[in-house]
């Protein structure tokens, strides 16, 4: 079984001088296209994958990206271990810009307009996602971190809204009483999908603004200043998380195999080759 890194997040994330870039893949699946091309790198000798979630220009909207695409290129190529990096607005007043935090928790308050599922159309499954973080790896990169001395906070509740605009106030200060501390456009449902796919996911939410709940807002200069300086940590953490994953590989147990329902003899040619990658 392949242990390949995969990284999804904005293209500033990737463009650190230490990365030897292999090659671009261009994927396709029975979902269509990814997002954009898929870089393979390597670093001291391991390889890995980038997405750009949204394009190498930025072109699609939260609610555009081919969540089931992206995950189902990404497994095809033997990324185990997914770390998903995006930036994220804080409901707490202790999750200041510039910190990042490791969600364990997700809200899903998209507006389903999102194709979330592998399965439907003749394969029923069902895969528990009371955990969709996994917990060693999310502590593997705390552990990254702390050693570069990155302000982040470990656990707490990412609530996916689906945009592109940003929440009114209302719904930020509802989001703060349901027990939400980051808020975000990226996550969901590719984390779950990311569990359907049996791969060790975790998110780095990387705060840039406290949505609109707190009575001070930043300006967008501030907010760009601070994606900006988030970034650049980013890059950091990218290389550390890759060396203490090459060095101790989280070991877990998928779920995904035991959770369809649909009796295999009943699978059709087309529908076995996809779940073949996806279970295998």
């Amino acid at each position: 079984m392949s242990n390949h890194i995969g990284i999804i997040g904005g293209s500033g994330v990737y463009d650190v001088s230490k990365i030897e870039i292999v090659k671009e893949h261009k994927m396709s699946t029975p979902w269509g296209d990814p997002s954009d091309l898929i870089i393979e790198g390597q670093l001291e000798g391991t390889k890995f994958f980038f997405l750009p979630r949204h394009g190498k220009t930025h072109r699609l909207t939260p609610s555009e990206i081919n969540y089931r695409a992206n995950i189902f290129a990404l497994k095809s190529l033997g990324v185990r271990y997914l770390i998903s990096i995006s930036a994220c607005g804080s409901l707490r007043e202790e999750f200041p810009p510039t910190h990042f935090v490791l969600p364990q928790q997700f809200m899903d308050f998209t507006k389903g307009l999102r194709a979330r599922s592998f399965f439907g159309g003749g394969v029923v499954g069902h895969v528990p996602t009371d955990s969709a973080i996994n917990i060693e790896l999310a502590g593997l990169i705390s552990s990254a971190c702390e050693s570069l001395d990155i302000p982040h906070h470990n656990g707490g509740t990412y609530l996916g809204i689906e945009g592109p605009q940003f929440s009114s106030k209302a719904e930020s200060l509802f989001y703060r009483s349901i027990g939400a501390d980051i808020i975000g456009m990226t996550n969901l449902p590719e984390a779950y999908l990311a569990k359907e796919a049996g791969m060790a996911y975790s998110t780095v939410g990387m705060v840039t603004d406290y949505d609109c709940w707190k009575s001070s807002m930043y300006s967008l200069d501030e907010v760009l200043k601070f994606m900006r300086e988030n970034n650049k940590k980013a890059q950091k953490l990218i290389l550390k998380v890759i060396k203490k994953l090459a060095k101790n590989p989280v070991e877990y147990t998928t779920e995904n195999k035991h959770s369809v329902l649909t009796p295999k003899e009943h699978w059709t040619k087309k529908q076995k080759s996809y779940l073949e990658v996806l279970l295998g």
